[in-house]
């Protein structure tokens, strides 16, 4: 019997996608379908990010961008890829050019069914009422669409998609590899990471993310300064990399400043190390799989309600798993110092992340795209 086929086309694989993309091609196989994954280069602060994975086996793309209407279009050149599939599942984007003629011929009789995958809505950028009217319309012309979470999955059956035809994934990273990591971390070794960067327990808060204008980087210094001054031994580790690179380096230069710059943490053991030695994770910025991050840690987050959030900002719940903090960066600042001067509510929003996170893991990302692809070429129940 000639095997199902399914491809996935990604702008670039960073390295938290590559363990679920090993996860799918696993349980995909169980059910007797092959699954190639094709990706192109990453572009502007993407590229920046410097966290490009590996993964075995990916179909490199060619790939050309160029500007139009102020905004940087890309066209992947998939050749036969597509013709030799079942099922083709494409991120849900303006920008992405090669979705359009397969959109446009989805219908057609012998070729692949076009899955889209995406946030749903917009999240972040403002989108004018004709940008928002064609991603409707397109999305409404996939054979199937792989929500991020509910809310997307919400939007896009109100613009027309049939409820039948959405499966709700949950967004999420490998939080089996970060369970595991957490549960080898040793006393000694959170003792010598703190000895190192000159770290009190209960004192300590983490940055986990992009370093780039969505992140709020400038505010998220000044907070963490503000802090310092009522906090005294209140430190602040950056790990990650981007744009605004420099701006956490000329904070850690300053004398005294609060703020310790790690460079790009994506492995699972160096996130299990950051939660085990931190205390609390802060985000003033645009809110995406952090808010997974935190939750995989038991590390609450603490953010603002008027960033450009992604949809994994429905994971987080003020004063259960997080604190969302609005006003400026004083207001931000005094929510840090009272919750790490209250040892009892901190632990409390600890054990709800610790409970929630059971919700968001790779494991059950995998098995809901895995349901859904099944449904759709007829291989399920």
């Amino acid at each position: 019997m000639t095997p199902r086929r399914v491809l996935i086309v990604q702008p670039y694989i960073p390295q938290y996608r590559v363990p679920f993309f090993q996860r799918l091609a696993g349980d995909l196989h169980d059910h007797g379908v092959l699954l190639t994954v094709a990706h192109g280069r990453p572009t502007g602060s993407q590229a920046r990010r410097g966290d490009i994975g590996a993964l075995p086996g990916a179909v490199p793309l060619p790939q050309h961008a160029f500007r139009l209407g102020g905004r940087t279009m890309l066209w992947r050149r998939l050749g036969d890829l597509a013709h030799h599939c079942d099922a083709v599942v494409l991120e849900q984007a303006l920008h992405n050019l090669e979705a359009y003629p397969l959109l446009a011929s989805a219908r057609l009789r012998g070729g692949p069914a076009v899955c889209l995958w995406g946030h749903g809505r917009t999240y972040g950028d403002r989108p004018t009422a004709a940008e928002r009217a064609l991603k409707d319309a397109l999305t409404r012309r996939a054979d199937w669409f792989f929500a991020y979470t509910d809310a997307g999955a919400r939007h896009v059956v109100r613009g027309g998609l049939p409820a039948e035809r959405v499966t709700v994934v949950r967004n999420s990273v490998d939080t089996a590899s970060i369970a595991a990591a957490l549960a080898r971390i040793t006393p000694g070794q959170v003792l010598a990471f703190r000895a190192r960067y000159g770290l009190t327990a209960g004192r300590t808060a983490l940055f986990l993310g992009g370093l780039d204008a969505p992140k709020r980087i400038p505010f998220l210094i000044a907070a963490a300064e503000l802090t310092a001054r009522r906090l005294p031994g209140f430190r602040l580790l950056v790990a990650g990399d981007g744009a605004h690179r420099g701006l956490v380096e000329q904070a850690a230069a300053r004398p005294g400043s609060p703020v310790i710059r790690l460079g790009p943490v994506t492995d699972a053991e160096g996130k299990a190390l950051l939660g085990a030695a931190g205390d609390v994770l802060l985000m003033p910025g645009a809110v995406g799989l952090a808010a997974v991050d935190s939750l995989a840690l038991s590390t609450p987050m603490i953010t603002t309600p008027c960033a450009a959030h992604g949809p994994e900002f429905d994971y987080l719940q003020h004063d259960r798993n997080a604190l969302i903090v609005p006003g400026g960066e004083a207001e931000f600042a005094d929510e840090v110092v009272s919750l790490l001067a209250d040892p009892g509510r901190l632990s409390a929003l600890r054990r709800a992340a610790r409970e929630d996170a059971r919700h968001y893991s790779g494991e059950v990302m995998s098995a809901r795209f895995t349901g859904g692809l099944l449904r759709l070429i007829g291989t399920g129940n």
